[in-house]
């Protein structure tokens, strides 16, 4: 071979093999990006799914009654409380506590209640026998006159949600009577039109705060029935037709709804 095929040969190996590398080098990038593209591809369905799972819980059922007491039971209250006796586990007290009911209730089986608003009154019939615990509970703070001037400080207005909520001595949503105690009545509960029931954190939480069904909600059974509206649910219909400030379907009401007295009688 002479010496220029020679230098030719060489010189096409040469281009042979820096066309291998750079094909090589090109299928690495290509599996690098690959690497990437499927790792930044997870994440992303990892964030998407836990906001969307959040969304769930946020907005799901977004006008959902959960109250946010200050005064919650940091333990299951039936695990103190004796037969035929109410456990009311203490909490952060407010402003003029009232203190805690008597563990053993004294009701009949004909307990009443009247709710006025500044709008009119609500009259109520309500359930000890299913609910005693909690019936118990406003008996006793009302007899306090713990409701007495205080503000409504929620209503909802959803196509599946309509209620009036109250018992929060702040009106901030976060207000309590300064101890917890347990759901009651939950087995095949409903929130028809007319149901009184309680508003609550979580399991067992429950405390001052309640909440008027105005139309039939759709709700899981989470939230302790203990009355039905006997009188009044058109004093409710026109809270509920003021709206919530701002025009929203969940909020404050736009136009002040304040309890002016509430009674437990029997």
């Amino acid at each position: 071979m002479t010496s220029t095929k020679r230098q030719r040969e060489i010189a096409r190996r040469r281009a042979e093999r820096q066309t291998a590398r750079r094909v090589e080098r090109a299928a690495k990038r290509r599996r690098r990006n690959l690497v990437t593209v499927g790792v930044f591809g997870l994440v992303l369905l990892l964030i998407v799914g836990i906001w969307g799972g959040q969304k769930l819980f946020d907005d799901g059922d977004q006008i959902d009654p959960l109250a946010q007491p200050s005064a919650s039971a940091s333990t299951d209250p039936s695990a103190s409380a004796k037969p035929g006796e109410c456990a009311y586990t203490p909490g952060e007290a407010p402003k003029n506590a009232p203190g805690l009911p008597p563990a053993k209730p004294d009701l009949t089986d004909a307990e009443k209640a009247s709710v006025t608003f500044d709008s009119g009154k609500v009259e109520l019939d309500l359930l000890p026998a299913k609910a005693p615990c909690t019936v118990n509970s406003f008996a006793y703070l009302a007899a306090k006159n713990f409701f007495d001037g205080t503000e409504c400080h929620r209503i909802t207005t959803s196509p599946t949600l309509t209620v009036v909520q109250c018992g929060d001595p702040t009106a901030t949503g976060t207000g309590g009577p300064g101890y917890s105690f347990v759901d009651e009545n939950l087995e095949g509960a409903t929130y028809k039109r007319g149901t009184l029931a309680m508003a609550n954190s979580g399991p067992n939480t429950n405390g001052s705060q309640f909440f008027l069904v105005v139309k039939d909600s759709q709700l899981p059974p989470s939230y302790t029935p203990w009355g039905t509206i006997t009188g009044g649910l058109d004093v409710l219909d026109k809270i509920i037709a003021a709206g919530a400030a701002g025009g929203a379907q969940d909020g404050k009401p736009a136009k002040k709804v304040t309890i002016k007295d509430f009674t437990v009688s029997k």
